[in-house]
């Protein structure tokens, strides 16, 4: 493998993260920064030091994945939005071993690993008997940890398949060239992890955020309804119920309830009743390289910000448009507001000192109610909307990797389990409550299609459509391949006219050069396909051979046994 770290160096790497993210803000997880001059041999004695060991695995550790891997395998390829020019190989399903975003996404889960590994390791096997250090402290750093490996390999299990499992740098740095571990070891080591986390994390969250036992039992529940049907059939009946368990114990104990829908996408609320499990970016202009969230700036374009944004023409897809137009009522207004921009809806959190912001109608066209759809989340408006924490490639907004939402419709999904619809009971109360938080109609019975769609719409450019997808296609493979490549609509290009808000509330969409007369660019064609060509469209294909991300090219070099079948790993007795 490519990216080993030796393990004389893992403790230096892992203090210089330390003390880079605390110089790197004032408001996070520590105020100040240490005085003492740390070694190997000293630095595991005290709260403060092991606060610090953890603290880069909820941001630093995370960069190379999140800077663009996770936009594009998430939700790029997930068919959340498009953009001709970029990451559109992620939804063309054109990604290559020599993919740049492929092999920062590889390397940064192997940091992440490698990380959590070092901080084990430490509290394990070099803490210093000090009044300083407490047992309490000890167990939150192993938990959150354990946590964050577990996260790390539960993300690659669905970008690659088989990864190499590994939780000894040492031995790593012995023996560097690795066999790959199947699916089924990747998945056993995750719920190790999550089931130690959950035994060590407290209840408490405290004022920043960390991770908590309810973030812990929320994975183990969202891996346990991924592994239930993971190359089977029929999804586990044992998986499902302890599945099951662990939502109505977080539903019931933890205290998270949903909040606004368009407040989770505020940095104000970066930390809420619903977060559950977050990275959680520094903040400008403190913030060093390597510890913020740099997506403002390919989202963001000057009419809605005042920091340097280059992507203004990142739509929303058909595949959405339609999803939110299945509401008879409301047509989702609540959600497809919070995630894309919408002609004629006012913004009165962007650009708040002069009046908020409108979404323009009929830009550069001829038409009533035309314009765009443009996405919306990730973009947080200007410094002064952001008390001056926001600059070129540094939002303060946090990203989501477990809501309180998500576990309400984990806990349907698996209610649902292998019946046809679930027709009552907690599972389709948890369901409604998602869509009574979006002002959408409730149902009195769902299917799996329902399932999917809820999802599709509560976390669309969240970075995780892609993920969700690819546990469903492990479990009905051929159900999925239709969608991918029948439903999905993919790679069709929308841009500014191609958008109208219809008077019922509901949106059309038209392709870009689907005119009823060529002469005539006033007159779009609406929601239809049929009769389109253009000679820019690039039709996509996903095939089992495609599905999965291939390993990068570098490591491949590397390490040859990347192209051999995987090999069981060896747990120990105990495990």
């Amino acid at each position: 493998m490519k990216q080993i770290i030796n393990i004389k160096t893992i403790l230096p790497v892992v203090l210089l993260l330390v003390m880079l993210s605390v110089t790197g803000c004032s408001e996070d997880f520590l105020d100040r920064t240490p005085q003492d001059n740390y070694t190997e041999d000293n630095y595991w004695a005290s709260d403060e030091a092991l606060r610090l060991a953890v603290d880069p695995l909820y941001n630093r550790a995370w960069f190379g994945f999140h800077e663009r891997s996770m936009f594009g395998l998430g939700s790029m390829r997930g068919n959340d939005a498009f953009n001709n020019y970029f990451t559109a190989e992620f939804v063309r399903f054109q990604t290559t071993s020599l993919t740049t975003e492929v092999a920062k996404a590889w390397s940064s889960l192997y940091a992440v690993i490698a990380m959590s590994n070092a901080v084990i390791d430490g509290v394990l096997h070099k803490c210093i008997d000090s009044d300083d250090l407490t047992q309490a402290m000890k167990d939150r750093t192993l938990g959150e940890a354990y946590l964050w490996r577990a996260t790390a390999y539960f993300f690659g299990v669905r970008i690659w398949g088989p990864m190499i499992l590994s939780e000894d740098n040492a031995e790593l740095v012995r023996n560097p060239i690795r066999p790959l571990n199947p699916e089924e070891d990747i998945f056993k080591f995750i719920v190790r992890d999550l089931r130690r986390a959950c035994k060590l994390l407290p209840e408490t969250r405290d004022a920043t955020g960390r991770a908590t036992v309810w973030a812990a039992k929320a994975q183990l529940a969202k891996v346990l309804l991924a592994q239930s049907g993971w190359d089977k059939d029929k999804r586990n009946d044992d998986m499902l119920a302890e599945c099951i368990k662990l939502c109505e114990d977080v539903i019931e104990n933890s205290g998270a309830t949903l909040i606004n829908y368009e407040d989770l996408f505020k940095y104000q609320n970066n930390v809420n009743d619903e977060s559950l499990l977050a990275f959680r970016w520094r903040v400008a202009p403190t913030a060093i390289w390597g510890t913020q969230n740099t997506l403002v700036s390919d989202l963001s374009w000057s009419d809605v910000t005042d920091v340097t944004s280059w992507n203004n023409n990142m739509c929303a897809t058909i595949d959405m448009i339609e999803l939110y137009n299945l509401d008879p009522l409301t047509h989702d207004a609540i959600r497809r507001k919070a995630t894309f921009f919408i002609p004629g809806e006012h913004y009165d959190y962007i650009w708040a000192a002069k009046g908020g912001y409108t979404y323009p109608i009929g830009k550069n066209v001829v038409g009533d109610n035309v314009g765009w759809m443009q996405v919306k989340k990730g973009v947080v408006g200007s410094k002064a909307d952001n008390d001056g924490n926001l600059d070129m490639m540094n939002s303060p907004l946090h990203t989501h990797i477990i809501r309180f939402a998500d576990v309400l419709l984990t806990h349907a999904e698996a209610c649902l389990g292998n019946q046809a619809e679930l027709t009552g009971g907690r599972g389709l109360e948890s369901f409604n409550r998602v869509r009574d938080r979006a002002g959408v109609s409730r149902k009195d019975k769902i299917t799996f299609q329902d399932i999917m769609n809820e999802r599709r719409i509560e976390f669309c450019m969240e970075y995780q459509t892609w993920f969700e997808l690819m546990t469903w296609y492990r479990w009905k493979p051929e159900f999925m391949m239709n969608y991918f490549n029948n439903v999905q609509k993919r790679g069709y290009n929308i841009t500014d006219g191609n958008i109208r808000l219809n008077a019922d509330g509901s949106i059309s969409w038209s392709m870009y050069g689907n005119w009823s007369d060529a002469l005539n660019e006033s007159v779009p064609v609406w929601d239809t396909l049929e009769d389109f060509n253009s000679s820019s469209y690039i039709p996509t294909v996903v095939t089992p051979a495609n599905v999965f991300i291939p390993y990068p090219e570098a490591d491949l070099l590397a390490n040859p046994l990347l192209s051999k079948p995987p090999v069981p790993y060896v747990f120990s007795e105990d495990e």
